[in-house]
């Protein structure tokens, strides 16, 4: 009779080893640490690419959609910002750099957005291209060179922010560095007769691009 027990006993564990076994373990499902690392490195590369995209753009075309950007970098970098610490040291840094890009371009925009809503005289637009206060019509034909270089630099440098009034405002600079260049060329030698044509020739060229440019973007 004293064996009965012991035979229960061991039924009993025996039947509650069989229902652990057969029992699935619930454990909670949490997003791996890698698996986190990976989507904001992904949602990195997408901002980088943005931004990039966003700062190339003429004054213009961002005219057009500046409420949408605005919001877009909003978006876009709160998601980063709630996974930032997911990001490798490289990751952050590239991170600060985009940012930083976005926010040089923007307070660049805002400025031109300010000028834009002063207009500037004839006389101001002349000054800005050419770095310097300048009576074109007495300029000496030995002067016209360098005038031109430095014209042509400022067009290279600022031209993808610029609107169509600046567009405008260069072209009229142009036509009267043109005027005086006709006056006394014969005084220079052929050798920047030849460099002064190919500055004409590239901001033509430049002005043409973005027309056709704003034309693809209507």
């Amino acid at each position: 009779m004293k064996s009965f027990p012991l035979f229960l006993a061991a039924s009993l564990f025996s039947v509650s080893a069989a229902v652990a076994q057969q029992s699935p373990s619930t454990t909670t499902s949490r997003p791996s640490t890698s698996s986190t690392a990976t989507a904001v490195e992904r949602d990195l590369r997408i901002f980088a690419d943005w931004v990039s995209e966003k700062v190339s753009k003429t004054a213009d075309e961002i005219a057009r959609e500046t409420p949408r950007v605005t919001e877009e970098f909003n978006r876009q970098s709160k998601r980063i910002d709630k996974a930032v610490d997911s990001l490798t040291v490289e990751g952050k840094r590239e991170y600060s750099i985009q940012k930083k890009r976005y926010g040089d371009w923007s307070a660049r925009r805002d400025s031109l957005d300010r000028a834009a809503r002063q207009p500037q005289t004839a006389q101001q637009a002349q000054d800005r291209l050419l770095g310097e206060k300048v009576v074109l019509n007495q300029a000496r034909a030995t002067e016209l060179p360098d005038l031109y270089a430095r014209f042509i630099e400022t067009t290279r440098a600022q031209r993808r922010q610029w609107s169509s009034a600046d567009w405008s405002n260069a072209s009229a600079v142009l036509g009267r560095l043109n005027a005086r260049y006709e006056q006394v060329r014969e005084q220079l030698p052929l050798e920047e007769r030849v460099r002064i044509r190919s500055w004409q020739g590239e901001f033509r060229t430049l002005e043409k691009a973005r027309d056709v440019k704003g034309v693809m973007a209507e």
